[in-house]
């Protein structure tokens, strides 16, 4: 009897230790783990630096005559291409003769025109 008691306690134990030990992950697991981190945090990284990209600039006006290419890509819908242009068709006597030498259209000035200024 004493056996068969000490035979259930050690096969409850056993089983009890079994049971609660968790499994070590997998290289696979753990490298995929990984690299889902790394990429969130890279596209958050993005996100940041975008944002404090426009919170120095938000309240600010950007001068079309003197901006640098990346300054004037902070401007809504100014991509790489119209920065170039605004910067080859310098200097500007008002923010107007972004329209009137054609380097944007009214729609595009339109949404710029509160944020700029021709110094």
């Amino acid at each position: 009897m004493k056996v068969v008691i000490n035979l259930a306690a050690c096969c409850l134990a056993a089983t009890t230790l079994v049971g609660c030990s968790m499994p070590s992950p997998s290289q696979n697991t753990v490298r995929e783990k990984t690299a889902d981190a790394t990429a969130a945090i890279k596209r958050d990284s993005k996100a940041m630096a975008q944002g404090i990209k426009e919170g120095w600039t938000r309240d600010k006006n950007v001068d079309i005559n003197s901006a640098t290419k990346d300054q004037l890509e902070t401007l809504p819908g100014i991509d790489a291409p119209k920065a170039r242009l605004i910067i080859e068709h310098r200097p500007y006597p008002t923010p107007k003769a972004l329209v009137t030498k054609k380097v944007l259209s009214q729609a595009e000035f339109d949404q710029i025109a509160t944020k700029i200024q021709a110094k």
